[in-house]
């Protein structure tokens, strides 16, 4: 008889993440309503947006941590709680819960002892790296020494799915470089599916290719990255100017004396002399952050 978890890991699936109507409600309000996902297999998916915005609960969502309120969330393929899932996700959470009692060594040993497929040298190079004492008891680590743990035991277990909430919000620049590395070459080397939430923006320059940005318990921005950066233009030239740029196509813009710089969506001619350039994945989503958030207002391209 197969393996249900070896046969579900053969047979590969084309969307990592994928939610309809996605709504989840606690006591003060919706945190997520009526968000559209979907994440194709084998991209690293950044999850962008201020604090409140919804990005750790949608990630508790896809890993069946939440239930939602309204609509459906589905990963590789399967409907979040569907025997033999568990195994091919992995998920670590900002609070990064750990047996505080337990050494390093006991944790890993733990992580092999559970999991049907255990990747031991990548579970090791990882604790290595941030130079653990196996002895020491997880509850005398500091913060990034038990993020190095968690991310041990997530990649350790070789999921086909791994979602990472503020993963290097407590390590230091060379720790999250690092791990930046670890996870793009695991990325590259098994077809690993990634998704993450992060507020560094530099960290995820050159590292992402899929983008969500989520504002207000919605979805304002999703898509291929490149495409989403193609499609929008940082324009600087005369404050006198501005008034010709069509409102529809501003996401914002900032006047400095008698210069302004804007961020446009492309696709409306722009008359005047400006000067033009492809914005960086910072100018973008800085560029969103600051400016309201319309209801309304969702750019999407196809995956």
């Amino acid at each position: 008889m197969n393996d249900p978890t070896t046969t579900a890991r053969e047979a590969a699936p084309e969307v990592a993440l994928e939610a309809t109507g996605l709504g989840r409600m606690y006591r003060n309000g919706w945190a997520l309503r009526g968000c559209d996902v979907t994440v194709p297999a084998g991209r690293i998916c950044g999850v962008v947006g201020p604090n409140g915005a919804g990005k750790s609960t949608l990630l508790a969502l896809a890993a069946g941590q939440l239930a939602p309120t309204e609509g459906h969330v589905r990963v590789l393929g399967a409907d979040v709680g569907t025997p033999g899932l568990r195994a091919r996700v992995a998920y670590v959470p900002q609070d990064k819960p750990l047996y505080p009692g337990l050494t390093v060594a006991e944790t890993l040993r733990m992580g092999r002892e559970l999991n049907p497929v255990w990747d031991e040298r990548t579970a090791q190079q990882i604790v290595d790296q941030g130079e653990l004492s196996p002895k020491a008891r997880i509850g005398s680590l500091s913060g990034g020494q038990r993020t190095r743990v968690c991310l041990a035991l997530a990649l350790g277990k070789v999921p086909d799915l791994l979602l990472l909430d503020e993963p290097m919000a407590d390590l230091d620049p060379l720790a999250r470089h690092q791990l930046m590395g670890t996870l793009m070459s695991t990325a590259a080397e098994r077809g690993t599916s990634i998704v993450l939430s992060s507020h560094i923006l530099p960290d995820l320059d050159g590292v992402i290719d899929h983008l969500l940005l989520v504002q207000r318990g919605s979805i304002r921005l999703a898509g291929d990255l490149e495409e989403i950066l193609d499609g929008h233009r940082l324009l600087t030239g005369l404050a006198a100017q501005s008034s010709s740029l069509a409102a529809e196509s501003v996401v914002e813009q900032r006047v400095s004396g008698r210069r302004v710089v804007a961020l446009v969506r492309t696709g409306e001619p722009v008359d005047g002399e400006w000067e033009s350039e492809r914005p960086s994945l910072e100018d973008l989503l800085l560029g969103y952050l600051r400016a309201p958030a319309d209801p309304n207002d969702r750019h999407e391209v196809a995956a």
